[in-house]
């Protein structure tokens, strides 16, 4: 049970936190981005800034739900 609380915290902060945990992120997907690329790998480029903070949002909803469910599931 407390466990489970934990993850919706965590997902509560993730939501919280999506737009600076995003960015951070995509500063680092970049640079290994522009370091394959000098290497001579045609990778895909990294999402847009805005469809990175979707996925980190709903990352976040997605672990609050799934918590938020276990929980009810523990209690009845």
């Amino acid at each position: 049970m407390w466990l489970d609380v934990t993850r919706l915290l965590l997902g509560l902060a993730l939501m919280a936190l999506h737009r600076p945990i995003a960015s951070f992120i995509l500063r680092h997907e970049y640079s290994l981005h522009g370091m394959f690329r000098a290497r001579g790998w045609n990778l895909p480029s990294p999402p847009s800034e805005a469809a990175a903070h979707n996925i980190y949002f709903g990352i976040g909803a997605f672990i609050c739900l799934i918590s938020m469910a276990r929980i009810w599931m523990a209690i009845h």
